[in-house]
C-alpha cells in the first residue's frame, strides 16, 4: 500500500515499510455521501418524463432493439445498411434499457443518469483514499456541481459512460499500485478498453495518467513494474481493438456499412473520421485512411470567443461555464501540493504523491488534447476534465483549511483562493449578463464579508465561519448554473448535456412525424408490394422521424455527412431491379440542382438518376399538400 509521509521510503527492489491502514469512515461519511448522490440523482433525473429524442442516436437505438447484429454493430436504421458514425458501446445500454422499459425518451437517458450518480460515488472513493474523507466528500460535491455533469446525466451522449469507465480504471489502477498487484492492473487496462467502445482513441488518452502512477508509487521493482504494465497493454489493446477486428474480419455482405467510411472499413471509423477530422495539426490526411471528407461541423474549430486551437480554448466562456468553475481552487490543489510534497521530499511510494501524478497527468493530457482538437462546441466533451478538477479543488481546499485553522502566513492562502475563484465565477456571469443576475453580486457579497470575518484570527468560530462562506461564494454561481438544468428552458433531458443560458435545443422536429409524412408513410405501407424498404431517402435526418415513430424500414443514403458511398450505385441499382426498393423520397431543393447541375457526391448522382429515370408520385396521390419532399417510383413499369 502506498505509503504515508511519515513512513520510510521504499526501494525499488520490493516494499520495506508498513503499508497504513485504509482512511476510517468517519459518522458523518455516509450520510453525506448519501445526501451527495440524492442529489446527483436529482439534478439528473428531474423533469426526466419530458426528455426528448435524439434523432440521430434515438433511431439507431430503435433500430438496434430490433436484433442482435444491429445491436453490436450500432445499426442506423431498421434494415441494418448503415451504422451510427462512431463505435455503438456508449449505446448499448441505452439500447438494453428501451428493452426493458420500452422505448421512450426517457428510458434513453436513465442509464447517463445512473452512470453519472455512480461517477460521483467512485470519485469520493478515489479521492479519500488519496486525500482523506473530508477531500473524498467535497470532491463529490464540487463534481455534482459542475454543470457538464450535470448535463451528461441528463443526456444522450457518449461521455457519461465513458467518464464512469476512465474512472473505474483508476480505481482499478490505484488498488494496483497500493501493493503491487497485476491482476487490478490487468482490470484496469480491460476497462480502459470498454472506454474505447464509448470514445475511440481519446479512452487511451488516460494512459498516461495511469502508467505514470503505477510506474512511480508502485512499491515493486522496475522491472516488475515494467513488466505488470506490458500485460496490462495488452489486455487493453485486446479489447480496445475487439469490435473492429470483428467488424474487418466479417465479409461486408453480412454486415452495415459504416458510417463515416469510404472503404467500410473500421480503420477509417476510427482513426481517420473520428481522429485525424479533429487534429488538424497532426498534418495526415483522413481521406487517405478511409474516411470521408469532413463536412462543415468537424472543420469549425469551435464555436465562440477564444475557442480556437490552442490552450486559451479551455478559458473560453463557452466551455468554462459548463467545465471551468473552479480552475483557481484547482490550481491551489494542483500547486499547493506539489510544494508540500517538495518541501517533505517525500518518497516514492507516498500516497499524496501517488494522487498528484495521477490527477495531474490527467488533467494536463486531456486539457491538451481538447486545446487541439476540435471539439466543434461540443462542450459534453469536458466530462472527463472535470474530475480531475473536482479533485484537485477538494484535496487543495482541505489542506489550505486546515492551514487556515492554525494561523501564520499560511492562514490567508485559501481566504486569498476562494475570494480569486468568486471572482473568476463573477467574471465568466459578465459574459450571459441576464442569466441568473442575482448570482454575481450574491457571490461577491458573501465573499466580501468571508474576507472579513476571516480577518479576525483572535477568534477560531469567525475564521471558520469565514472559511465556509468563503467556500459558498466560490460554488454559488456554478451551483446555480447546475441547478438551472432542473427547467426545460435551460436544459433539455436527452439533449447534447449543455446547461445554462446558450442551451437552445427545445425537443426534437425529427422525433416525430408530421401529418404529412404519416400519410406518405400509410401509402408507401399500402404499395410496398413485397418491397424491403418503403423507400431510400438522403441523409440520415430525413429517415430518422420514420425509423423512430414507425420502426420503418427507411434506407438513408450517405451517412451522417452525406458524402458515405452507401448504398453503392451497383448496390442501389441492385435493389432497384430486384424490387426490393421502389420508392425514392427527395427534398424538392435536391430533385431541382440534379436537373441542373452535375453532381459531385455518389448520392447526387443516384439523385440525378432517379429524377430522370424514374415517375415523379404527385402529392395528392397520398393526400398531401406537401411540396418540400418529391416521391419517386422506381419500379419497373415506372421508369423512363
Amino acid at each position: 500500500m502506498l505509503s504515508t509521509p511519515t513512513e520510510s521510503a521504499v526501494r525499488d527492489d520490493g516494499p520495506t515499510s508498513v503499508a497504513p491502514p485504509r482512511p476510517r469512515a468517519s459518522r458523518y461519511e455516509r450520510p453525506a455521501l448519501l445526501a451527495i448522490a440524492a442529489l446527483a440523482a436529482l439534478l439528473s433525473l428531474w423533469g426526466l418524463n419530458h426528455s426528448s429524442y435524439h434523432g440521430f442516436y434515438a433511431a439507431a437505438v430503435r433500430s438496434m432493439t430490433d436484433n442482435p447484429v444491429a445491436f453490436f454493430y450500432g445499426s442506423f436504421d431498421p434494415g441494418n445498411t448503415l451504422t451510427i458514425d462512431k463505435l455503438p458501446g456508449f449505446l448499448w445500454p441505452q439500447a438494453l434499457s428501451a428493452l426493458v422499459l420500452g422505448f421512450h425518451p426517457w428510458a434513453l437517458v436513465l442509464p447517463q443518469a445512473l452512470e453519472g450518480v455512480a461517477s460521483v460515488v467512485l470519485l469520493h472513493v478515489l479521492v479519500r483514499r488519496w486525500a482523506g474523507v473530508p477531500a473524498g466528500l467535497l470532491a463529490a460535491a464540487f463534481l455534482v456541481l459542475t454543470p457538464v455533469i450535470v448535463g451528461l446525466g441528463r443526456s444522450v451522449t457518449e461521455d457519461a459512460p465513458f467518464v464512469l469507465l476512465l474512472m473505474l480504471a483508476a480505481e482499478a489502477a490505484w488498488r494496483a499500485t497500493e501493493r503491487g498487484r497485476m491482476g487490478p492492473l490487468l482490470l484496469a487496462g480491460f476497462w480502459v478498453g470498454v472506454a474505447f467502445q464509448c470514445k475511440m482513441l481519446e479512452a487511451w488518452a488516460v494512459l498516461p495518467a495511469l502508467t505514470a502512477l503505477y510506474l512511480v508509487a508502485a512499491p515493486v521493482s522496475l522491472r516488475r513494474r515494467l513488466r505488470d504494465l506490458a500485460a496490462a497493454t495488452a489486455v487493453m489493446l485486446a479489447v480496445s481493438l475487439s469490435w473492429m477486428l470483428v467488424a474487418a474480419l466479417t465479409p461486408s455482405s453480412d454486415r452495415p456499412w459504416l458510417d463515416g467510411t469510404t472503404d467500410n472499413s473500421p480503420f477509417g471509423l476510427v482513426v481517420g473520421y473520428n481522429f485525424l477530422t479533429r487534429f488538424h495539426g497532426v498534418g495526415i490526411d483522413a481521406a487517405s485512411t478511409g474516411s470521408v471528407a469532413p463536412n462543415a461541423s468537424l472543420r469549425a474549430a469551435g464555436t465562440g470567443p477564444g475557442m480556437g486551437d490552442s490552450v486559451w480554448k479551455m478559458f473560453s466562456p463557452g466551455l468554462a461555464t459548463q467545465t471551468g468553475w473552479l480552475y483557481p481552487l484547482a490550481a491551489l490543489g494542483l500547486v499547493g501540493g506539489a510544494l508540500a510534497l517538495w518541501r517533505r521530499r517525500a518518497p516514492r511510494t507516498d500516497r499524496v504523491l501517488a494522487g498528484q501524478v495521477l490527477w495531474g497527468v490527467w488533467l494536463a493530457t486531456f486539457f491538451l488534447v481538447f486545446s487541439f482538437g476540435s471539439v466543434t462546441g461540443h462542450t459534453y466533451y469536458m466530462g472527463v476534465v472535470a474530475v480531475p478538477l473536482a479533485a484537485f479543488s477538494a484535496a487543495g481546499v482541505v489542506r489550505a483549511w486546515r492551514a487556515g485553522l492554525r494561523g501564520g502566513r499560511r492562514a490567508w492562502v485559501l481566504p486569498a483562493a476562494l475570494a480569486g475563484n468568486a471572482a473568476w465565477c463573477v467574471a465568466l456571469t459578465l459574459w450571459y449578463p441576464h442569466f441568473l443576475p442575482w448570482s454575481a453580486p450574491t457571490a461577491t457579497a458573501l465573499a466580501v464579508v468571508a474576507l472579513v470575518l476571516t480577518a479576525l484570527r483572535r477568534r477560531p468560530r469567525a475564521v471558520s465561519s469565514g472559511l465556509a462562506l468563503g467556500l459558498a461564494a466560490a460554488l454559488l454561481v456554478p451551483a446555480a448554473w447546475s441547478a438551472s438544468a432542473m427547467s426545460l428552458r435551460y436544459n433539455q433531458p436527452g439533449s447534447l448535456a449543455r446547461v445554462g443560458p446558450t442551451n437552445h435545443r427545445q425537443g426534437n422536429p425529427l422525433a416525430k412525424l408530421t401529418p404529412a409524412q404519416r400519410q406518405l408513410l400509410a401509402y408507401l405501407t399500402a404499395h410496398r408490394a413485397g418491397a424491403e424498404y418503403l423507400a431510400a431517402v438522403p441523409g440520415w435526418w430525413a429517415a430518422a422521424p420514420y425509423v423512430i415513430s414507425a420502426n420503418a424500414r427507411i434506407l438513408p443514403m450517405g451517412g451522417f455527412t452525406g458524402r458515405v458511398p452507401s448504398p453503392s450505385a451497383a448496390r442501389f441499382h441492385q435493389l432497384i431491379d430486384s424490387g426490393r426498393l421502389r420508392y425514392l423520397l427527395l427534398p424538392g431543393s435536391d430533385a431541382r440542382a440534379a436537373r441542373r447541375h452535375r453532381p459531385s457526391t455518389l448520392v447526387g448522382r443516384l439523385e440525378r438518376w432517379t429524377v430522370g429515370h424514374c415517375t415523379h408520385v404527385p402529392a395528392a396521390a397520398y393526400g398531401s399538400l406537401d411540396a418540400t419532399h418529391l416521391l419517386y417510383d422506381c419500379g419497373p413499369a415506372h421508369q423512363r
